[in-house]
């Protein structure tokens, strides 16, 4: 295999992932974004706690979805994260998930 099929076969795999993602970002409530991961959620639980004079992140999700080229299984139950890193979360407005009435058939 030549580096430009391995290239080739690594943006085919994301194009795919990224149309995965058009399709079924609709069925969940909230974005969340970790230091390593993407994920799509319908519950979303952040805890921080103290540890001496630092400080981490406990996150859990339901129902989610991750963002990974290398899983199988991108549909997950549960997910448990811990963190010193930065947590985003975002709740999705349905509406800005509906196509403009132009475009719907």
């Amino acid at each position: 295999m030549s580096a430009d099929d391995l290239e080739n076969y690594e943006a085919d795999q994301e194009l795919a992932l990224y149309r995965e993602y058009r399709d079924v970002v609709g069925l969940f409530t909230y974005v969340v974004e970790t230091d390593r991961r993407f994920y799509l959620a319908n519950a979303v639980d952040l805890k921080a706690h103290e540890a001496g004079t630092d400080v981490y992140f406990e996150l859990t999700l339901k129902d989610a979805w991750v963002w990974d080229t290398f899983r199988s299984a991108r549909f997950v139950t549960n997910v448990h994260v811990l963190t010193f890193k930065d947590v985003n979360i975002e709740e999705l407005a349905k509406s800005d998930l509906e196509p403009p009435t132009a475009l719907r058939r």
